[in-house]
């Protein structure tokens, strides 16, 4: 089965992280996003892959190339226009014979695709939904379904007394290939609004595959640190450690993980790292420093007497002696942080910019 990857998208949410590379690319525990992602699906044996993405693929290209290196086979569709989740699909057509999946660019899940497949294929559905259970689905769109999986009604954010079931679309489908002719071509179009309603009153059969499986969208800087801390966690109990080459520390370091060191980092005398944290290659935590629940990318440097507690900070920043960067603030790339400032509550820097000493404390 192929596998229809739509990551066109600007990941607006996610910025600053993203003002330089494609949500997909960003890293995950030190490795693009979008390598989970591959390793997700081969697990079920969907090893052919078309990425849809809005802007020239040159970032993501000259990594995954054409996917051989990672076990797979990669196309690359790219947007003249934004097209919307349907759209994108009908843009790959050409290539779209057989049934084949959907998948939202910016999930992480555990849902048993192989199963779901399965399942479709028993049920002779034109369009199977996986859906996955949240605290508060008058935020997202809910799916209801009667009492053997059919769906009956799509509702978008519904006012919280008219919740009937707490089931949201997890942005994962299985589609059989005449459901393309649905779609109109070289226009925008949305398999959640245009399409699947559409669909329900042509009568085609939509079943639902509902999980409980571990899903979650990174499409936020709050759920992307959510991620590192349940996979930092999960992936590495008992406060383990992972250091994925040669790393300079010092003897009297504290590392306590959950914890993941880059290659060539260099983590001085009286320093802590305290996880779930990840720090990427070549970051440098100095004497005093201390780095708890956060995520560095590579080149970053935490000076003498600094602290950053539950944040991600993007590449080549800088945080100058004794400053805090605190409480899921923002750095993108390049970011200096001059000495004693402190950061809270959020704080989003834009990439290139310098804060001069002492200049700002939120």
């Amino acid at each position: 089965m192929k596998a229809v990857i739509l990551a066109g998208g600007e990941a607006t949410r996610l910025r600053p992280l993203t003002c330089n590379i494609p949500k997909i690319m960003a890293p995950v525990l030190n490795r693009p996003f979008f390598e989970h992602l591959i390793g997700y699906l081969k697990k079920h044996n969907i090893v052919d892959i078309i990425l849809t993405i809005g802007k020239p693929p040159d970032q993501i290209q000259s990594y995954f190339g054409d996917g051989s290196d990672f076990g797979v086979k990669m196309v690359y569709l790219v947007e003249s226009f934004p097209l919307g989740t349907a759209g994108a699909v009908k843009n790959a057509e050409r290539f779209l014979d057989d049934p084949f999946l959907v998948f939202n660019g910016d999930i992480f899940t555990k849902i048993d695709l192989s199963s779901m497949i399965s399942l479709h294929g028993q049920r002779k559905a034109s369009v199977s939904i996986a859906l996955t259970p949240v605290d508060d689905p008058a935020a997202y769109g809910v799916v209801e379904t009667d009492s053997q999986g059919r769906v009956k009604r799509f509702v978008e954010k519904p006012k919280r007394d008219e919740v009937t079931t707490n089931m949201i679309n997890a942005g994962i489908y299985i589609l059989e290939p005449d459901i393309l002719g649905y779609i109109p071509p070289d226009a925008f179009s949305m398999f959640e609004r245009d399409v699947f309603p559409l669909l329900l009153q042509r009568g085609e059969a939509i079943y639902a595959y509902p999980s409980k499986a571990y899903w979650i969208d990174i499409g936020t800087p709050e759920k992307y640190l959510k991620l590192h801390h349940d996979l930092l966690n999960c992936c590495l109990p008992d406060k383990g450690m992972e250091f994925e080459g040669k790393s300079s520390v010092h003897s009297s370091a504290q590392i306590e993980g959950p914890a993941i060191i880059g290659e060539g980092c260099f983590i001085d005398r009286n320093s802590m790292i305290k996880g779930p944290a990840a720090l990427g290659a070549r970051c440098r935590i100095e004497e005093g420093a201390i780095v708890e629940g956060a995520i560095l990318w590579q080149d970053c440097k935490v000076s003498k007497g600094a602290r950053v507690k539950n944040c991600t900070i993007a590449s080549h920043c800088c945080m100058g002696e004794k400053s805090e960067i605190l409480d899921h603030c923002i750095l993108g790339d390049d970011v200096v942080i001059g000495k004693g400032n402190k950061l809270s509550k959020g704080i989003k820097i834009w990439p290139n910019k310098s804060i001069e000493p002492e200049a700002i404390s939120f």
